[in-house]
């Protein structure tokens, strides 16, 4: 039996370049890229220095905070450079991937029979613990502190995002051993969210209360669900998985061995030919965009993660820790002339103003990366209110953590957000502030001066 949840705020952006549900494997990269950035509020200490030679699974550094939560290597090679920024922060470490991968055997783990405390210890030696994050403050999870339940979604509604129900196919097995292994962690539930006419791997596990979702974006955030079916309040904890980072636990507990394999879509109105393919986390993206139907007659942005709520990544750049989804569409560097004072086809906007996208609600649109206006200070519109499903005020929030007000912040429910929510107010914004920038430096205060 499962509980149904329908979000009615919200904003979907259909784009054109949606993945064919067809699977390669990706050019095997030659290097992989990890950075400590990927891993917020971490301070990493380095052990794997440059020189080093590693396994897939050996700890290339650990949480200075926390030295228990560990962080490995992807791959097995040699750790050719670590890229330091100011004050010798380190900025990422660079492998040199060997052309036979060799692993490091953690040992197989009886997930039935196992204790909690033992279960515990085996992710955090291994490497796997960085994929459990925790609400509040939307960074790793403090294994400390037992969470009071446990949430996964798996219905992406975002832009172009990779369709869960196809990358996990054939991947009950692993799914069920890291649900049955979180699950020993807390005395809460474990909350898998699905969409509501899906065929989702992750409907028939034991041990999970299944919940169906319908809706316009962002019914799939896992703070959504967060929000509708168990809020956080002052004090509490939950814990949040990616549903293909829970196949690598999976994987871990029945092999013993560190595979950070992914399956990644690659995506956009600047991509020929869509479609998916096998790679590793931290690996370089040019081994899947190059020579893979890009148009190169124009200049396209690479973005590592979904157009909302991705990062910009050079060509040459690498695959974020996290993500699933490469996403390349044109830059925003052209103008229309009095582009303003004319009707307006071909963008999506929540104003019936001159626009004119509300009379096909079914149509993919080529955007681009322009924000047809420059930063101005807040205007009061009623927007966000339209497109964020939150029983939260979302001017007010912003507004608070810009002049940081701790008090107000905790008040108006800060401990339960994090950036990717407000994505879509970001994007609806007529003051073009930068709403996810704002939340996670708000975030950032809360976790030094509260904890």
């Amino acid at each position: 039996m499962s509980n149904d949840i329908r979000i009615k705020k919200g904003l979907d952006i259909k784009l054109k370049g949606e993945a064919e549900k067809t699977v390669e494997q990706a050019v095997t990269s030659n290097y992989c890229t990890i950075r400590p950035e990927d891993f917020h509020g971490i301070i990493p200490k380095l052990i794997a220095k440059e020189g080093a030679t590693v396994q897939a699974g050996d700890t290339l550094f650990f949480d200075k905070s926390n030295e228990a939560v560990k962080f490995a290597s992807p791959v097995s090679g040699k750790v050719i450079e670590v890229v330091r920024g100011p004050k010798r922060r380190i900025d990422a470490i660079k492998i040199e991937a060997d052309k036979t991968q060799s692993h490091k055997d953690f040992g197989q783990v009886n997930v039935e029979t196992a204790k909690p405390e033992d279960l515990k210890a085996h992710l955090l030696a291994s490497g796997c613990w960085p994929f459990v994050k925790q609400r509040p403050y939307d960074v790793v999870a403090n294994p400390d502190k037992a969470p009071k339940a446990i949430f996964i979604s798996a219905y992406a509604s975002a832009p172009l995002a990779a369709d869960l129900d196809f990358t996990l196919k054939g991947k009950e097995a692993e799914l069920q051993a890291a649900i049955t292994a979180l699950g020993r962690l807390t005395e809460g539930q474990v909350h898998v969210s699905v969409g509501k006419n899906a065929s989702s791997p992750l409907s028939s596990l034991n041990g999970i209360t299944l919940h169906k979702v319908s809706g316009p974006h962002p019914s799939g955030n896992v703070g959504t669900q967060i929000n509708k079916i168990d809020p956080v309040n002052k004090g509490e904890v939950v814990w949040t998985v990616n549903p293909q980072d829970l196949v690598i636990i999976g994987e871990l507990l029945l092999t013993g061995k560190f595979n950070a394999e992914r399956i990644v879509a690659l995506v956009g109105s600047s991509v020929q030919k869509p479609r998916y393919f096998k790679t590793l986390a931290g690996s370089e993206v040019a081994t899947i965009i190059f020579d893979k139907g890009i148009d190169r007659s124009g200049h396209d942005r690479v973005i590592s993660g979904n157009v909302l709520t991705g990062k910009e990544i050079k060509p040459d750049g690498s695959l974020g820790y996290y993500d699933n989804v490469i996403s390349v569409i044109p830059e925003g560097d052209d103008y229309e002339f009095f582009g303003w004072t004319k009707p307006v086809f071909n963008k999506v906007s929540t104003s019936r103003a001159l626009t004119f996208s509300w009379l096909t609600p079914n149509k993919a649109y080529d955007l681009n990366t322009n924000t047809n206006g420059e930063h101005r200070a807040f205007v009061t519109t009623g927007t966000y209110e339209e497109v964020f499903p939150l029983d939260i005020f979302p001017l007010q929030i912003l507004k608070a953590c810009m002049y940081k007000d701790l008090d107000e912040m905790e008040a108006l429910g800060m401990y339960e957000v994090a950036p990717e929510d407000f994505a879509l107010t970001e994007f609806v914004c007529v003051s073009k502030q930068p709403h996810q920038k704002i939340i996670r430096e708000g975030l950032d205060l809360m976790l030094k001066e509260i904890g």
